[in-house]
């Protein structure tokens, strides 16, 4: 195959050889390369502005993140063979962590394959292609994933908002074999069922598995309140753990069905109340009630999808933890986590410093967690790294 070539303007290669691996349209040579020559998808070589190749990319000319470099040879292609190459180490990774088959398997830039993630379910795959140059190699993909892992089936869960941003369709289809509606996975030694085919993203969230784990020490005995529950990933594990009453509150009323599900998977006979509806007004109604909990999880979507979201989000994620802190017990336990890759960990602190001066707590962080392992952190690309989860211990002001 005989690529074209987009030239960078001069100095616009020094995020690229410091490592990263995204090409911003402003950064390319319109002049010397236009992009209306390319189609979304196309594959390309990438050129420094006195002409030194840098390596592979692939492009789309009508998205502001417009290249991203698949190798830093221009003789390695988006091919099936560089998919099952990466795929192999991908896979040694995660199962060098985790005896059981259930973790993300492909996380993007992070893997080597912008534009693609694969969470694992046992013999079942789903999939979540976000390029125009991934989607161009989909039955590549497909081939190699059968290759390495040899699933029973795939499912394309391809209905995410960045596929807008590139020109994508949506749709959710089987691209090999059958996927039930729910698939079944264990963390932490918890059993849950998950919806692939109408949850949230993939069906269920690996990346705060060993927060869970930690979480699960505060939770013998004690009375949780899981906020933004979803499914159940944090409170059932502390029903796992435990607990003797768990409240979860989820403004989907089928993610709450799945809760009853997983509590009944794990023989939960202990207290469970699942209230539907608005999460801030769900714990205002919880303040008034002078209902007052152990340890409340607070795990919000993303408050922040984008930069110009910042101030708004902050503010979100400020009232979401006051109305948290103030529903926890005295000497309980607060998690307050974070997916917003624009919210910085000691920002997030910061809003819970805030928190704790305007009521009159006394809070004492005691865990500082990030995304497990099957989430890797891609050193150069600090997009990779986005969530936090931080544990605090809240107690009456003592007069400090």
């Amino acid at each position: 195959m005989k690529l074209s070539v987009i030239r960078l303007k001069g100095q616009c290669d020094r995020r690229i050889k410091a490592g990263h691996q995204w090409i911003y349209s402003n950064e390319i040579n319109t002049d010397a390369t236009p992009l209306k020559q390319f189609h979304a998808g196309d594959q390309v070589i990438v050129e420094s502005a006195n002409g030194k190749p840098l390596g592979v990319a692939t492009i789309n000319p009508a998205t502001l993140i417009c290249a991203r470099l698949i190798s830093r040879s221009v003789d390695v292609l988006l091919n099936k063979s560089t998919l099952v190459h990466r795929l192999k180490i991908a896979l040694s990774l995660r199962e060098g962590f985790y005896p059981a088959p259930y973790y993300r398997l492909v996380f993007g830039d992070a893997d080597g394959l912008s534009g693609l993630v694969v969470d694992r379910f046992g013999d079942i795959l789903v999939v979540q292609i976000s390029t125009a140059g991934m989607e161009r190699v989909k039955s590549e993909i497909v081939e190699a994933l059968q290759e390495v892992v040899r699933p029973v089936a795939i499912l394309m869960k391809n209905d995410g908002k960045m596929r807008d941003v590139e020109g994508l369709d949506s749709y959710v289809e089987e691209a090999f074999g059958h996927v039930p509606e729910v698939v079944y996975l264990q963390e932490n030694d918890v059993l849950f069922q998950a919806p692939v085919w109408y949850g949230q993203k993939t069906g269920w969230f690996y990346d705060h598995r060993e927060n869970r784990k930690t979480m699960q020490t505060f939770c013998s005995g004690k009375r949780v309140l899981d906020v933004f529950s979803y499914v159940g990933g944090w409170g059932v594990q502390a029903a796992a753990a435990g607990a003797t009453d768990v409240t979860f509150i989820d403004a989907s009323q089928a993610a709450l069905d799945h809760v009853d599900a997983n509590l009944a998977l794990n023989q939960f006979e202990g207290n469970a109340n699942l209230m539907h509806g608005d999460a801030f007004e769900a714990m205002s109604s919880l303040i008034e009630e002078k209902q007052r909990f152990d340890v409340v999880i607070m795990d919000p979507p993303a408050f922040i999808a984008r930069r110009k979201d910042i101030k708004a989000g902050e503010g979100a994620y400020h009232r979401a933890n006051q109305l948290a802190m103030r529903l926890v017990a005295k000497g309980g336990v607060l998690v307050s986590g974070s997916c917003s890759m624009h919210l910085e960990t000691n920002r997030l602190h910061d809003i819970i410093r805030s928190n704790s001066r305007q009521l009159e707590r006394f809070s004492q962080l005691i865990y500082r967690g990030t995304q497990a392992p099957d989430h890797p952190v891609h050193p150069a690309i600090p997009e990779t790294e986005y969530l936090k989860a931080l544990f605090y211990r809240v107690h009456n002001n003592m007069g400090l």
